[in-house]
């Protein structure tokens, strides 16, 4: 190798909401790139397709008045398995092995709930983005160009369909607004360093397939020229996937980001029982085809590979391999204990156990996710106490019991892409299974929801709640026990066996019924005016008179547990009645109502 500066190619990912047109971008990249290859010049490799730099210089040649540019980076390479859980396994420590992404968005949908999680996932790893705004062939009076770049086929299209792609882009401009980031089309940015860039585009037709590629080359080429410095030694790369291949036994597909990979190697990388140790036995990637469509296996093997590049490894002890960890080249014997305590603490991060947690129990079938779910979570609020790798065992079920007993609600075990161990008995574990992350998310969020209301209102039902009533003057019907008066309710809320207390603290009994025109009712709030009989030894004019003021009888633990656990349900003038309970109460009980916020 010369000595001379060297740029890597940049690591691409593209993204996007489900039916976005994410596969049908990367097939017309790569099927663009075929049609404009030189003889022997276009590579395909595992879970990854590169496009060189002179394939898109040529693409780009319509556009050199607008977008100058000449490329040093070698071309791009798109990680060509779309998807979030295969972008979750593009992890390393502290960021992502992605260089810059591409967001996929449908420009008539607009933005939805998985590009919002995909935005959420770029945001936690750092990795800078393009918006793609997909199918403009689709825009009402749209004349398809096909091919041609953006720039061109815009100057093409009637003035209304300008006008009505423009609003397109302005609705994406302002949910992008909303999500913290600044974005325009990108022939209208100067500094792209401080705004998103969105290039409208066909999958389907290629237009703005070339503004695409040439805005992705020169943007990596011009902003992450320090990160794609090409470094020479040993390899580093992050396991995108674990299969089992026919004559190669258990094998890892792998993204190299750093550095060279030889035959021969000593790898380090994470297992779900620890860290492995092996050497690697072969390196294949895909034979190289003119239309790239290659079958699975039909694979060569090479000696080296230098980075960035997608390969594919066989190696012994490959069974337990963790998807989404960490891949290290060993120079020398002594480096071993150092990987090897890197990818344990790497690992202990994302996969973990809290006894004093009253948390759900998380399940994935790889590191990413798991990582990405964790993130997720966390930001909903959700406690965690077990996140791990792989299927759910009866460990997982005795945990998410344990927390039951404490709180109902996050007694749980949300699996993705998991299943339960062959018989197990679930028992009344409630197990929420997707393999799509944000609808995991969404369905933990509603269970718990569902379980917190239902332990509410169970709640609520069983506790004294503040009220204040007055008995109203000329409606007492009967003096004594039980005495029956008409009421008006001032605060607060009144249930048929709730104590009452005069303004001295003194009780006089207990509701036995409430009636609201002559119809029995199970509550009366702040404004009615009912009938309550009261089970009672006083009687109207000796111990209680017309125009009495009087209050439920809230114990200390009742009001405690209402305004710690409960306070959305107070209501102001619920409120003014707890402050008058307090003062009345304090007489016999000085810690009554003590330190609680109203």
């Amino acid at each position: 190798m010369s000595n001379t500066k060297k740029l890597r190619q940049p690591i691409v990912v593209v993204l996007g909401h489900v039916d976005h047109g994410k596969t049908t971008l990367l097939d017309k990249i790569r099927g663009t790139a075929v049609v404009k290859k030189e003889p022997g010049e276009m590579t395909q490799e595992v879970g990854a397709s590169f496009v060189p730099s002179y394939i898109i210089e040529k693409l780009a040649e319509p556009l050199k008045k607008k977008i100058p540019i000449k490329l040093q980076i070698p071309g791009l390479l798109f990680i060509d398995t779309p998807g979030h859980e295969y972008f979750s396994n593009l992890r390393r420590r502290g960021g992502s092995v992605a260089d810059i992404a591409i967001l996929v968005v449908d420009i008539v949908e607009g933005i939805q709930k998985q590009t919002i999680e995909s935005i959420q996932i770029l945001r936690d790893r750092k990795v800078p983005f393009l918006v793609a705004a997909n199918k403009i062939d689709r825009i009402p009076g749209w004349k398809a160009n096909y091919d041609l770049p953006f720039l061109e086929t815009i100057e093409l299209q009637r003035a209304d369909v300008k006008a009505y792609l423009d609003n397109l882009v302005y609705n994406l401009v302002s949910k992008l607004g909303e999500l913290g980031f600044n974005a325009d089309r990108y022939d209208r940015i100067r500094d792209f360093t401080k705004n998103i860039a969105i290039v409208p585009l066909s999958a389907k037709t290629g237009e703005g397939v070339a503004d695409l590629l040439a805005l992705l080359a020169g943007l990596t080429q011009r902003y992450l020229e320090t990160k794609l410095r090409f470094a020479e030694g040993p390899a580093k790369g992050v396991i995108l996937e674990v299969k089992e291949d026919p004559g190669l036994g258990h094998t890892i597909d792998v993204i190299i980001y750093d550095g060279v990979l030889k035959r021969n190697d000593i790898i380090v990388l994470g297992g779900i029982n620890g860290p492995i140790i092996t050497k690697v036995r072969g390196i294949f990637v895909p034979k190289p085809l003119q239309d790239m469509k290659l079958s699975k296996y039909d694979l060569y093997p090479i000696d080296e590979v230098y980075a960035a590049a997608g390969v594919k490894i066989s190696a012994p002890e490959l069974d337990n391999a963790l998807a989404g960890s960490s891949l290290y080249v060993v120079e020398n014997q002594n480096q071993i204990e150092e990987y090897k305590k890197q990818i344990e603490e790497e690992i202990k991060e994302i996969r973990f156990y809290s006894s004093d947690t009253a948390g759900i129990v998380v399940k994935a079938d790889s590191l990413g996710t798991l990582e990405a779910i964790i993130s997720a979570l966390k930001r909903e609020g959700i406690p965690i106490r077990l996140a791990d790798i792989g299927p759910i065992t009866k460990k997982d079920l005795i945990e998410a019991n344990i927390v039951m007993n404490q709180a109902r609600e996050y007694g749980i075990i949300a699996a993705f892409r998991v299943k339960t161990l062959p018989n197990i008995e679930t028992g009344n574990v409630k197990i929420i299974y997707s393999d799509i992350i944000y609808q995991l998310i969404e369905d933990v969020k509603k269970y718990i929801t569902d379980v917190k209301e239902s332990e509410k209102r169970k709640t609520l039902e069983n506790l004294i709640l503040p009220g204040k009533i007055k008995i109203l003057p000329g409606y007492v019907f009967r003096r004594s026990d039980p005495i029956i008066v008409g009421v008006e309710v001032l605060g607060g809320i009144i249930k048929p066996k709730y104590p009452l207390i005069k303004e001295d603290g003194k009780r006089i009994g207990e509701i036995l019924q409430i009636q609201d025109n002559k119809k029995s009712v199970d509550r009366a709030s702040k404004g009615m005016e009912v009938a309550i009989s009261i089970k009672s030894n006083a009687m109207i004019g000796r111990q209680v008179n017309e125009g009495d003021m009087l209050y439920t009888d809230v114990p200390k633990e009742d009001l405690e547990i209402l305004v710690t656990r409960y306070s959305s349900t107070i209501t102001d003038d619920m409120k003014e009645v707890i402050k008058d309970l307090i003062r009345i109460k304090r007489a016999e009980d000085p810690l009554y109502g003590l330190g609680l916020q109203i």
